[in-house]
């Protein structure tokens, strides 16, 4: 049996290793290892895109639109509303 292929969003896959300084969910993992909490690179995807849909659900509330599974799924991993989100972060630490 073939491994699933994993979700490309209609606007591309969503990657943080492709921003400025980003790392990917392997060196994620491994950064993470090496801090002392033991993770693998599905466990930091699992988590990032968690926390993406805890951003989108308030978004989507914001605008009005209903937050079903569907939508929060649709939006998190939306490439450009992780850049957007990662956009806000960067803007606030400065």
């Amino acid at each position: 049996m073939a491994m699933p292929k994993g979700h490309r969003s209609r606007h591309g896959y969503a990657t943080v290793s492709s921003l400025d300084g980003g790392l990917g969910y392997r060196e994620i993992a491994e950064t993470m290892t090496e801090r002392g909490d033991k993770m693998n690179h599905s466990t930091a995807r699992n988590v990032f895109l968690s926390s993406m849909r805890k951003v989108a659900r308030d978004a989507c509330e914001m605008m009005g639109v209903e937050a079903t599974e569907e939508n929060l799924k649709r939006v998190s991993s939306d490439p450009r509303f992780q850049s957007g989100v990662i956009d806000i972060l960067k803007e606030s630490h400065v």
